[in-house]
């Protein structure tokens, strides 16, 4: 890739956020070096590993890399048989706890029967647990070596602290005795490294010892004293002692890492591959991006794609394709439209993509393969070299056209500008012809109608466009592909407050043919809007459609269930039916065997003989149909008021009357919290009960019925409230809709905090009429409903 297209399309800038990701300073530098590949291979396996990265961070939450060194120099000093100082080994012992840390995090919940690309990095790693708990135990700090690190040293530092409790006791006796008078200051001090006491110029000879240092007026003289010189001298050889044990711990420790050479120089590449990799993943969701699919015919199709270095909460996301049915596509619109941001999306989309990064699309989003991305973008005037706008772009197209071939994207930004009209119209259209001809993907931006007109005219050229709120006076950033844009100058101009007499002049000075393009723009543009909103309200139909589908299916399932579970019955009851009148058929035969038999009276066989009858009777009563049951009334529709109670009889359900019969005799029933269509011969009126009471109105059947059921809603809006005004808005509802027979209410109180859901929640456990309560379904609205069932 050539690096001015890397810097004209701001991929510094995505390196840069990818570096700042990175955990430590290996891993930084293959970030910073990180270049896009052209090999379809090495492409296919960067994407793979920043996915399954990418997974794992879902799963498990973000891995830490940091604590990780370069142990490279030292590992060199270990090859040719050198010993490591403190600090060195500590380094080791930190990049194996970051291989141990790196390790645990692999064994975290993870589908091992679907083997992703890090599997076999994780398990490489080697943590060498030994190597870096003996480290710790033996090395305190890069100052500091333990006590325990061996028993000569602990032996060694034993002596070194009673030797220093006798020299402190000698010096004190001497500092606080006798001699007291003959001492600058009452302190024991240390010169070259040897224990002294400040002893003043003028009584230098009534303390006897070694002279080491005097103060610099010449007042002070620090002298050891010949009390204390063998002592010093035993602290001296001591010391000596302690800093050859402390080399030979650091040579054994040394030793051990040696021993693990390989290893250490394996981990140290794995954990700085896979920081690398966690790095990138996290770049990806920081923006939400997706892995793109790539191909090696030239086809680019980004759905719903965002720039990643805009804010992606204002950012409009675009979708653009190229390569299929068209290799040259050309952008026209206003000016801060987004079509620079088009043209930068696709052509750093592709570079991130070869990186093996994400892109912030949409699953699927396909890129293609590029030798090399060409992009001629911004204004690159040269003072120094004397180069007008005109002639700097100019060199960089000639650049283009010579170096560019079909496996590169070729991005143009106003191509043709800086330059006459006529004459820069005419060089980019002949520009684009040739790239067109050598079948070279190419994206361009332009405000030159003659572009529109190529674009339309020529096979596998298509024309774009950056949509714009004529309005608002405000660009909306929609790539529309297919349309030329307008250039709404005229529109614009009147917005902006230009007297009309003057648009009028401008209109009449624009030949007839260029006007009758505008038109055509123009209806063109009006059709596009209208076929969109007929499409809007086709979905939401669909949706309606898939609705009605499912609640129909419900409903069957249903039906299907009861007929089931009424025929199991029926079976039940038939099958008990039949086990009884057979016990009762054997036990009249043998009492009338035993009649026949015995001397038994003429009475007692009556007896038994009219329990019989009875017995049958009663089976008989049970089996057939009453004949006296009162049929079912045939509705009119001067039989329904609003507010009637009903029962539909296909779905088994209570509801009242919500509107008159149409001529076709349908009606609407509120069931609840369902509101249904139904035929006027699926109901069945309700008596209601008899309720005398003050707000009681008479309906026109003559029955007293309570108001409440015909006005009160089966569901009530508790959003904006706090939860005590909830609370006591809900207690009135619920006793009304309780009164009312409603079977089930929708409570709306949001999802917001949650805390208004708690508390209607709880308040709902304690109510003894509420059966149950649940929150709503999809469609029904989620977490920020509940519906109640209430008790029968």
């Amino acid at each position: 890739m050539n690096e001015k297209a890397l810097k004209t399309l701001e991929y510094n800038k995505i390196i840069a956020q990818l570096t700042d990701l990175a955990g430590s300073a290996l891993g930084k530098e293959l970030c910073r070096n990180l270049l896009p590949s052209s090999d379809l291979d090495t492409i296919r396996l960067l994407q793979k590993e920043t996915s399954d990265a990418l997974k794992r961070i879902y799963q498990n939450g973000s891995l830490s890399f940091s604590g990780i060194c370069d142990i490279r120099g030292s590992l060199k000093c270990l090859e040719i048989g050198s010993s490591l100082g403190t600090a060195e080994l500590l380094r080791i012992c930190k990049v194996l706890e970051v291989c141990s840390r790196v390790k645990a995090y692999s064994r975290h919940e993870h589908n091992e029967d679907v083997p992703d690309s890090l599997d076999e990095m994780f398990d490489a790693l080697q943590p060498l647990t030994p190597l870096s708990s003996e480290i710790r135990r033996c090395i305190l700090s890069e100052e500091e070596i333990s006590d325990d690190a061996s028993s000569n040293l602990r032996q060694i530092r034993r002596s070194m602290k009673l030797v220093h409790e006798k020299v402190r006791s000698q010096l004190n006796s001497m500092v606080n005795g006798a001699s007291r008078v003959y001492l600058q200051d009452a302190v024991i001090t240390m010169r070259n490294d040897r224990y002294c006491i400040p002893v003043k110029a003028e009584y230098r000879g009534q303390v006897p010892g070694m002279i080491h240092d005097q103060s610099s007026t010449g007042s002070t003289l620090f002298v050891e004293p010949t009390a204390v010189v063998k002592l010093n001298n035993d602290l001296r050889e001591l010391e000596l002692k302690e800093a050859k044990e402390i080399e030979v711990i650091l040579a054994s420790l040394s030793a051990l890492a040696a021993e693990n050479l390989e290893a250490l120089s394996d981990d140290l590449s794995l954990l700085t591959r896979l920081d690398f990799i966690f790095a990138r993943a996290s770049l990806s969701k920081s923006y939400n991006g997706s892995e793109p699919v790539f191909n090696t015919r030239g086809y680019i199709h980004i759905k719903k794609g965002r720039h990643p270095l805009l804010d992606k909460k204002k950012v409009v996301p675009i979708d653009i394709y190229l390569g299929k049915e068209f290799d040259l596509l050309i952008i026209t619109g206003p000016n801060t439209g987004g079509k620079t941001v088009s043209l930068k999306t696709v052509g750093l989309f592709t570079l991130m993509g070869q990186a093996g990064l994400h892109i912030p699309a949409f699953d699927q989003s396909e890129l293609a393969v590029f030798e090399d991305v060409y992009a001629d973008i911004g204004d690159e005037q040269s003072i120094e070299q004397s180069l007008s706008t005109f002639s700097s772009h100019m060199t960089q197209i000639v650049s283009i056209l010579e170096h560019a071939d079909q496996n590169s994207l070729v991005l143009f930004d106003e191509l043709g500008a800086g330059t006459d009209p006529t004459e820069g119209a005419a060089l980019a259209t002949a520009i684009l012809s040739n790239l067109h001809r050598r079948q070279i993907r190419t994206i361009a931006t332009t405000h030159y109608s003659e572009l529109k007109v190529f674009a339309l005219s020529t096979p596998g050229v298509e024309n774009g466009c950056c949509e714009f709120n004529v309005e608002t006076l405000r660009p909306t950033y929609r790539l529309l592909i297919g349309i030329p844009g307008k250039s709404n100058a005229f529109a614009i101009s009147g917005k902006l407050g230009l007297p009309s007499e003057i648009i009028d002049e401008a209109r009449n000075l624009l030949s007839e043919q260029d006007e009758s393009f505008e038109d055509l723009i123009t209806d063109l543009e009006n059709s596009r809007v209208t076929i969109e909103q007929e499409r809007e309200q086709i979905n939401e139909y669909k949706a309606q459609i898939e609705a009605l589908k499912k609640k129909l299916e419900q409903k069957q399932e249903r039906l299907d269930t009861s007929r089931d579970e009424i025929l199991r019955k029926a079976n039940e009851e038939a099958h008990a039916i039949l086990r009884d009148a057979k016990e009762y058929a054997d036990t009249t035969i043998k009492n009338f065997h035993k009649f026949g038999k015995e001397n038994i009276s003429v009475r007692e066989m009556e007896k038994q003989r009219s329990q019989l009858r009875e017995k049958m009777s009663s089976v008989e009563k049970n089996l057939s149909v009453n004949k006296n049951a009162p049929k079912k009334k045939t509705l009119s529709a001067k039989d329904l008021h609003i507010g009637d109670s009903v029962k539909v009889l296909s779905m088994n359900l209570k509801g009242t009357v919500s509107s008159l019969p149409d001529a076709k005799g349908n009606l609407f029933v509120q069931m609840g919290i369902l509101r249904s269509k139904v035929s006027i011969n699926d109901l069945q009126l309700i008596d209601e009960a008899v309720i005398t009471g003050p707000h009681l109105n008479r309906t026109g059947s003559g029955k007293i019925k309570m108001s409440k059921s015909a006005s009160i809603s089966a569901e009530i809006n508790l959003l904006g409230k706090t939860v005590d005004e909830a609370l006591a808005e809900l207690d009135k509802y619920l006793d009304d809709a309780y009164l009312a027979h409603l079977p089930s209410v929708r409570i709306v109180h949001g999802k917001g905090t949650g805390a208004l859901r708690k508390g209607v929640h709880n308040y709902l456990r304690r109510m003894k009429h509420v059966a149950s309560f649940h929150l709503g379904e999809f469609g029904e609205g989620d977490a920020g409903v509940t519906i109640v069932e209430f008790k029968k």
